[in-house]
């Protein structure tokens, strides 16, 4: 005999997460119900909710891990196929693309304003990855910001970033400055000997360009390092 199932539709309206959000708002919603939502539909053992309950549960209910994880890795979990997947990463795409509109009007006139603007633009998500991620922030010459690119993604405990990459696309915003970001999956943002290597090799390359880096921020677990700020740049 199969297991019986419970669908959306079998519960009260109030249960129901569209008809909760529509009547109560996004925040009344946990996790497992947003995500039942993304989804769109369950399997013949679960509804929507359930496999979104599921999903969270196998991954220590760590949002984060549908951030990190790749189209492959999102399908390799049951019940997963291409459409749930790609709905799982182009909603986590919205998302951070409305935080980077965000700070994107900022202007950076200050090291307290790289910080800042790291800190909403970078660090929320940056501090969590398993790998080192290096990106740039470019900025006019009123200290505007223009944009926040992903620049090259590292093994577990080296980023691979040549200025050839950073200055292309410094050119083509016709950026004046810019601040290189990069985190340590270890969760210590103190440099290494190659992490200031690689920042004034950034910056004589810069000089040439005529292109200024006001910064390499590291980001840590729980904290930033600025090269500047501390003087070795």
């Amino acid at each position: 005999m199969s297991e019986y199932k419970i669908g959306i539709k079998d519960l009260p309206e109030t249960m129901r997460p569209r008809e909760k959000l529509i009547e109560q708002g996004e925040a009344s919603l946990d996790d497992s119900e947003l995500l039942g939502i993304l989804l769109g539909s369950g399997n013949r053992q679960e509804n929507a909710v359930d496999l979104g309950k599921r999903l969270l549960r196998d991954h220590d209910n760590n949002l984060r891990y549908f951030m990190n994880a790749s189209i492959e890795e999102l399908m390799n979990n049951k019940g997963i196929g291409p459409a749930k997947a790609v709905s799982i990463k182009a909603a986590i795409e919205l998302g951070r693309r409305v935080l980077t509109k965000q700070a994107a009007k900022r202007q950076i006139k200050s090291p307290e304003d790289v910080f800042n603007a790291v800190r909403e633009m970078a660090a929320d998500d940056m501090r969590f990855y398993d790998r080192e991620h290096f990106r740039a922030m470019y900025l006019d010459r009123k200290g505007g910001l223009l944009a926040v690119d992903e620049i090259s993604i590292g093994g577990l405990s080296s980023s691979i970033a040549h200025p050839r990459e950073v200055f292309k696309t410094a050119v083509k915003r016709s950026a004046a400055s810019v601040i290189l970001i990069h985190n340590h999956p270890s969760g210590d943002p103190s440099p290494s000997a190659e992490d200031i290597e690689l920042t004034r090799r950034m910056i004589e390359a810069g000089n040439i360009m005529g292109i200024e880096v006001l910064d390499h921020i590291i980001i840590g677990e729980n904290n930033q390092y600025s090269l500047k700020g501390r003087g070795l740049i």
